[in-house]
């Protein structure tokens, strides 16, 4: 068996299986090798019935009365088996398995793993897993890796095959020279790939996942430095005049700007007037007055008779972007040609926008991906502003870049990184730093409570929407998982039905939706028919809803500080007072402690710097604080000391063999084109 055999040549992976594994982008033997567990766990010990603890995973030692019963009438042919304690009875049920009936018999004894929940004074153990006393305690010795699933496929399956898979192929070549292995205390590649899947230890498990988040890091900064060299020398040959137009535009707003804004403003002025093409990373925090900057400069392109174009990461902020971008040339009495160009659009409205960016030399252009496509063709792009540049990444900048003559880059960031990590990670960019938050905007109130102040919440919640305002609450998984306890949209949805009366619309928006119903849905929540909005952190990058005023986290201590800061930027950008509800369902000091950095200050550059104080090595799992940049395992915060040292290595690679032509890296260079993908024609070798 080869890394590139399909998945269906693992033993036991037949047709159904296939397409579960498909669903989740896992279509040969290498992918699910590099399918790496999301968390890991060690199995508690066994508890009497009497002891479980509800809302937990519990594991308990019964002799079967009988077999389960499976009730066909059922519309999930339900299998039931009914225990007791010595107080309590519990039913322990398990959905479309009636094989189950199979494996435990009348008279044997089997340990049950699996959460305990309670309605009606009735205890429930669903979907648990089944061992022999004996393997159970095998199992706890060990960490199990858990993987994030699809509706049909089962943890035990993922094991299985990554098990029958690494058992079937031969060592991969080590492809980092081994100097850079030594100075970094790095394990090799077979032992770190066998460790992340099967950990000998918790040791084992850190290794192996430090040496992947290192790899991440460094081919990640080795491609951005081979695009920087090819990029940085371009040649401005765009003609700006009028140098004091765009501080003219800045008094004729009807509000200040900061001094940071007006830094920002003026350092990219200055920019488009150098000698070489501006690459530029605007980071500002959440609610500093980022899209105004952008709209400036780009209204300077305007008036200098050249175009511009702002891509947005949705449909429906791109649209939020086009009409405050038109309202703003009203407010100013400027009479530039705005258009709009998004997926969306009917074919009728696409072709008039691409006729317009055609004909119109100082167009104002506001879209999404579509901005990129081989259709639309530019007759004079000077500026491309990248809203959210996590969203795109470089391959999308370089399009940009060959649309004409080499556009200046304008990129626009709300993720708060220490200036240290920025430095890093935007290696190919200059960097304004927009540090303070417009004086009109009130800051929001926070508060850390735990679940027994739900209620107070809910009529609180109540008490906004009778005031006109909009509510956010943010729950870490999508449904209801055997595998990872925490509140889930679908199920927190109907409860709140339950809970809120009849005229309370009650939403609910995750990452697996099809982009046309995340945008309905949005667009329903900016339009004030959704007044409760239940989602995951899909809505992280989103549009400005000035009138949401509640953001209510459940699980706080699950999400990184930084991303919690995010999330509780999607309100108070209003007139009104917005507060920050943090729901904790976890009693540790600790995740008081962090949850208290937040509950105590608003600036996004200061909490992100003391939330990396905080983490410390066991601090890998659970939910990862920056989806940025696409890494499967590495996250920006927690691993900012292995990102350093890839960083370091780079350089000196950079410094000695920067087109990688000596022979002790040509295995590298292969992997890097490996990772680079179709990426790797733009990369300067």
């Amino acid at each position: 068996m080869k890394l590139d055999s399909p998945i269906n040549e693992i033993k036991g992976i037949g047709p159904k299986t296939e397409q579960l594994f498909q669903a989740i982008g896992v279509y040969t033997v290498g992918d699910i090798l590099l399918y790496f567990p999301r968390d890991y766990e060690r199995c508690p010990q066994i508890v009497p019935i009497d002891e479980m603890i509800p809302d937990r995973k519990n594991a308990i030692c019964i002799r079967a009365p009988r077999s389960p019963v499976v009730n066909n009438r059922s519309r999930l042919k339900t299998t039931v088996l009914d225990v007791a304690g010595e107080e309590r009875m519990l039913r322990v049920m398990w959905f479309r398995s009636p094989y189950i009936r199979t494996l435990i018999r009348a008279g044997g004894w089997y340990v049950l793993y699996g959460r305990v929940t309670v309605r009606n004074d009735q205890f429930y153990m669903e979907q648990p897993e089944i061992f022999s006393r004996e393997e159970y305690e095998r199992t706890r010795q060990t960490l199990r890796p858990i993987y994030s699933l699809t509706k049909g496929l089962t943890n035990r399956q993922v094991q299985k095959t990554v098990r029958l898979a690494l058992s079937d192929i031969p060592l991969e070549m080590e492809y980092l020279p081994e100097d850079i292995r030594t100075r970094n205390q790095l394990s090799e590649y077979n032992f770190a790939l066998r460790n992340m899947h099967l950990p000998a230890d918790e040791e084992s498990c850190i290794l192996a996942r430090t040496r992947f988040v290192f790899d991440e890091f460094f081919f990640f900064l080795l491609c951005m430095q081979l695009t920087k060299d090819s990029s940085s020398a371009w040649e401005n040959s765009f003609s700006f005049r009028d140098h004091g137009y765009v501080e003219e535009l800045a008094k004729r707003l009807p509000y200040n700007l900061t001094g940071a804004q007006r830094r920002a403003m003026e350092q990219i002025r200055d920019d488009m007037r150098s000698d070489k093409v501006m690459q530029r990373l605007v980071q500002g925090d959440v609610g500093s007055g980022k899209t105004i900057i952008a709209f400036l400069a780009m209204l300077d392109c305007a008036h200098n008779g050249l175009q511009s174009a702002i891509m947005a990461p949705t449909d429906v902020l791109a649209q939020q972007h086009y009409g405050k971008m038109r309202q703003l040339c009203e407010s100013l009495e400027l009479n530039y040609p705005i258009v709009l160009l998004t997926g969306s659009l009917s074919a009728e409205k696409r072709r008039e926008a691409y006729e317009t960016i055609e004909r119109e030399p100082n167009v104002l252009i506001v879209g999404t991906h579509a901005l990129i496509q081989e259709k639309v063709n530019y007759c004079n792009l000077a500026l491309v502003v990248t809203d959210e540049q996590h969203r795109f990444g470089v391959k999308q900048r370089e399009a940009f870049s060959f649309k004409g003559s080499h556009p200046h880059i304008l990129v626009m960031s709300a993720t708060p990184i220490p200036r240290t990590l920025a430095i890093i990670l935007y290696g190919d960019l200059d960097i304004s730093v927009i540090d303070e938050v417009p004086a009109r905007r009130l800051p929001i109130k926070n508060c850390v409570v735990d679940p027994s102040y739900r209620d107070t919440a809910y009529r609180f919640m109540e008490k906004q929407i009778r005031a006109g305002h909009q509510i956010y609450v943010i729950c870490p998984l999508v449904e209801a998982s055997e595998q990872m306890e925490g509140e889930n949209v679908t199920d927190y949805a109907k409860q709140l039905r339950d809970i809120f009366p009849e005229d309370i619309a009650i939403g609910s928006l995750n990452g697996r939706m099809k982009a046309e119903e995340k945008n309905r849905v949005m667009e329903d929540f900016l339009h004030n028919k959704i007044q409760i909005l239940v989602s995951t952190t899909v809505v992280e990058v989103g549009v400005d809803v000035p009138n949401a005023t509640v953001m209510m986290v459940e699980n706080a201590e699950r999400f990184g500080l930084a991303q919690l800061h995010q999330l509780r930027g999607r309100v108070g950008r209003g007139d009104a007072q917005s507060y920050c509800i943090l729901m904790q369902g976890s009693e540790s000091g600790r995740s008081n402690e962090r949850l208290e950095i937040l509950n105590h200050s608003n600036d996004g550059f200061y909490i992100a710097g003391e939330d990396l104080k905080m983490r410390g090595p066991g601090d890998f799992f659970g939910i990862r604080q920056s989806g940025d940049f696409s890494f499967k395992l590495a996250d920006i915060y927690q691993d900012a000391d292995v990102m350093g040292k890839a960083a370091y290595e780079v350089a000196l690679i950079w410094k000695d063999d920067p087109k990688l032509q000596d022979p002790s890296h040509r295995i590298l260079k292969e992997r890097l084109k490996q990772y680079a993908g179709e990426d790797f024609a733009l990369l300067n070798l």
